[in-house]
């Protein structure tokens, strides 16, 4: 079976940018931080961190007691587009990249030239050469090379960092068996748990259950395929890309006040519906989020009809928000987060029979703002809601998401321009 696909896989990427950006945080033991507080966690861990036990998630006085002397950094998330898009670059100018995977994984086919193992090798070379020599030494990789993306994607978690690995047929299971079956792309929380309550708990085992076992656990042909997959069939995944779209922001103490959370959720939300105009689809459930500095946690959702207008998702924010038990509102919030759920594509979607011309005249609209704020920045117009706040809720990266700076980034300058002696009072009417 030929060699189809090399996968790159950028090492710590957030902590590896602010290294070589800061010469003098490499080698450091590094965590970047949403904002540098000891109440917040860790979004990334640089290698020498990680040696300490440090992990991505883990909260800061967790990791200053694994980590003593660690160093935190806040995150610069228009730095690490900028980066991924130099990566991009340099890897283009040795193999084509035939997907983007994550802000720090990518795809490339070796099907036209490079199938050969010597070939393969040899591009893979090229590619840490070319990152070393246009980027700088702290932007290493892992690099993955076998028949197909799974396999690929496996071989770059073998050798970190700065890993080169090659699995060829041959070296199937053997090469695997260490592993843990939620290694294996296509096998979470739930379907581990399945293929357990089904006798299969080891790599070995998996590999030696038939087509037909396979298919009973995961209830239909995806567990054929995955039957081909991991004995290197070249079978593409099935993931839908939009599923949902949501936005969480860690409160700064300044924020952390009932009117102002709930101003950063407005902000949130426009930035969220402004990224569902964007793909082209209509959202169909809101799930709301707080986090108390005390531990205590408080959740929500609202279904409604399918709308991308920020209008009516502002609506059923606020018809969320005043469901909030009354204890909670005396505590201090922490942490905000939304999700639109129940993705719909415009293909899918039904005008409304009543007040087409109303629905017109609102995507008039929204198309005018969304307009104006990539051309002149996220922020540029906002809805009243989110007013005072638009600074405080910046560029987030998903690793499944890429954000086009020009539609995250505000200028904080041009709110104090705007901003009147005192905020205007809040309404339960809109996000």
């Amino acid at each position: 079976m030929p060699l189809r696909t090399l996968a790159v896989d950028f090492n710590s990427f957030f902590a590896s940018c602010e290294q070589q950006e800061h010469p003098a945080l490499r080698g450091r033991a590094l965590a970047v931080v949403p904002v540098v507080a000891e109440t917040t966690c860790c979004i990334a861990v640089s290698y020498p961190a990680k040696a300490f036990g440090v992990k991505t998630g883990m909260g800061i006085p967790e990791a200053r007691q694994r980590c003593p002397g660690i160093t935190l950094v806040e995150a610069h998330p228009e730095l690490y587009v900028r980066y991924h898009r130099r990566l991009l670059e340099a890897i283009e100018s040795c193999i084509h990249v035939t997907e983007i995977k994550s802000i720090d994984e990518v795809e490339c086919d070796l099907t036209a030239t490079y199938a050969p193992r010597e070939e393969a090798l040899g591009v893979a070379h090229r590619i840490k050469a070319a990152v070393q020599r246009h980027i700088g030494p702290a932007l290493t990789s892992s690099i993955g090379i076998a028949p197909n993306w799974l396999l690929a994607k496996m071989a770059t978690d073998m050798q970190k960092p700065d890993g080169l690995v090659v699995l060829e047929e041959a070296d199937l299971p053997q090469k695997l068996l260490g592993l843990d079956l939620q290694d294996f792309l296509g096998i979470g929380e739930r379907m581990d748990a399945r293929l357990r309550s089904h006798g299969i708990d080891t790599v070995e085992k998996l590999y030696a259950a038939t087509k037909g076992q396979l298919r009973g656990v995961w209830g239909g042909v995806e567990g054929e395929r995955m039957h081909a997959r991991i004995r290197g069939d070249r079978i593409p995944l099935e993931m839908d890309k939009h599923k949902s779209i949501g936005h969480s922001h860690v409160l700064p103490p300044a924020l952390r006040s009932e009117a102002k959370s709930f101003a950063v959720l407005h902000r949130l939300l426009q930035k969220a519906a402004m990224r569902l105009r964007g793909i082209g689809h209509y959202a169909g459930e809101l799930s709301v989020y707080v986090g108390y500095r005390d531990g205590a946690k408080w959740g929500d959702e609202i279904r409604f009809t399918e709308t991308q207008d920020t209008l009516a998702l502002t609506r059923a924010l606020n018809q969320v928000w005043a469901r909030r038990p009354a204890a909670l509102r005396r505590k201090t919030p922490f942490q905000v987060g939304l999700v639109l759920n129940r993705l719909l594509a415009m293909s899918g979607h039904t005008s409304s029979l009543f007040e087409p011309e109303r629905e017109e005249a609102r995507e008039r609209l929204h198309h005018a703002v969304d307009q104006l704020n990539q051309t002149f920045g996220n922020g540029s117009v906002y809805f009243g809601g989110a007013f005072g706040v638009t600074a405080n809720a910046p560029m987030r990266i998903a690793f499944t998401r890429i954000p086009a700076p020009e539609q995250e980034e505000i200028d904080p300058a041009r709110e104090r321009r705007v901003r009147p002696k005192q905020l205007p009072p809040m309404t339960t009417e809109e996000n």
